[in-house]
């Protein structure tokens, strides 16, 4: 089994990701159980902060890394808030601060019945911490920002991420439908496809 380790602490990335490539006969390792710290992100696009972490967790494994950098990008707060997704409300991350703060901002923006939306995932693969010419995938999922939380599933703003298709939030979505269809899900079928690359 080829092992990959992952750039995050993030549980319910960790799971996501794993029920991905599992089947296809990686073990997934988060950084965290070798010790690895998280890495600065401070790039304005997601492509610069994932290519980092992936560098950062393969220098310190001396394995392959995988890194995700994702976020949310509202149509009527200029693409916020993007890059800070996950610290959006400030630290501690917290989901529900972040929502809270997401609802209150559009309340109060130019266009606040522009409520369209969506979240980005740009995975990159680091073969090792000088790759060269690491494995890049991008996704993006489209909806809409409902006015209050839906759904007990799924994490970050799942709850307000509103999918016509469906008739659903994010956070409504059965786990194998949300892996299929979602911005991670969407990346990471065309990461999957370069794997042999490995």
């Amino acid at each position: 089994m080829k092992q990959l380790v992952l750039a995050s602490n993030n549980a319910k990335k960790m799971r996501e990701l794993d029920a991905l490539l599992a089947p296809l006969g990686f073990e997934i390792i988060p950084q965290g159980l070798l010790g690895i710290p998280e890495a600065d992100e401070p790039h304005a696009t997601f492509i610069e902060n994932a290519l980092a972490k992936a560098r950062h967790a393969a220098r310190h494994s001396d394995l392959p890394a995988l890194a995700d950098d994702s976020g949310l990008c509202v149509r009527a707060l200029g693409g916020a808030p993007g890059v800070i997704s996950a610290r959006y409300a400030g630290e501690p991350k917290s989901d529900a601060r972040n929502n809270a703060r997401l609802l209150a901002e559009l309340a109060n923006c130019a266009t606040p019945n522009d409520r369209r939306a969506h979240f980005v995932s740009l995975l990159v693969l680091c073969r090792n911490a000088d790759d060269p010419q690491p494995i890049i995938a991008e996704g993006e999922w489209h909806g809409e920002i409902l006015d209050q939380a839906r759904g007990d599933n799924g994490f970050g703003y799942d709850p307000l991420f509103f999918l016509r298709e469906f008739g659903q939030t994010a956070a409504e979505l059965d786990a194998d439908t949300k892996n299929r269809v979602s911005h991670r899900g969407q990346a990471m079928q065309k990461l999957i496809e370069r794997l042999p690359e490995l």
